[in-house]
């Protein structure tokens, strides 16, 4: 509170004429950040391709705000921003004739890979980008010990050689496969094939 207080020019104990505590700033902080995130003008589009949209929009926030995810899994209680955001989704979701149980889990499963609380095994962001000659040749090395690192490191090219992953590339893929799992559960669902939150009925 008092650094707070210091880079808005005040004495710390002032800000407590607006808020009680801090846990009230972060709150208003989860819910600032949630308000960021664009909602998708209304069209007539299929639920698929709309929560791509959303999911995407979400993302550009949680990129604006590397910081969010680990501050919104703090917070015990939910703000207004927050429910909206969940309003949205199973909203899209029940338009698609998802039962509301099946679009809770669905939910779910969006949110952890939207707010970024899946996160991927390696963070390879300060990797050094080889040129193109060094990264063949890594890649040969690599290959003579470990064969499918190898090949995946010749056969991948990013930025001109070995090195980080194209991480919108690599988001988009992950949202496409869980879009199109959660497309495959709601039509089961929709044909009476839900046996029960725990499992679908295979095709």
């Amino acid at each position: 509170m008092r650094r707070l207080g210091d880079s808005l020019g005040v004495e710390g104990m002032a800000l407590y004429r607006h808020v009680p505590n801090k846990d009230a700033i972060l709150d208003g902080v989860v819910d600032a950040v949630i308000r960021e995130i664009r909602v998708p003008q209304p069209r007539d589009t299929d639920w698929v391709q709309a929560m791509r949209e959303l999911a995407l929009a979400a993302r550009v926030v949680m990129l604006r705000h590397p910081w969010a995810p680990s501050v919104i899994v703090s917070r015990p209680d939910v703000g207004m921003a927050t429910i909206a955001h969940i309003d949205r989704v199973l909203a899209i979701l029940e338009s698609a004739g998802f039962p509301i149980d099946l679009a809770h889990h669905a939910l779910h499963v969006l949110g952890s890979r939207i707010f970024g609380f899946t996160q991927d095994p390696f963070n390879d962001s300060a990797d050094v980008r080889p040129d193109p000659e060094t990264a063949a040749a890594i890649a040969k090395s690599l290959e003579a010990t470990y064969p499918s690192v190898g090949r995946l490191a010749l056969a991948v090219n990013h930025e001109g050689g070995l090195g980080g992953c194209d991480d919108e590339f690599e988001f988009g893929f992950g949202l496409d496969l869980i879009l199109a799992g959660l497309e495959r559960v709601g039509r089961a669902a929709a044909a009476g094939r839900l046996l029960s939150v725990e499992g679908v009925e295979a095709d």
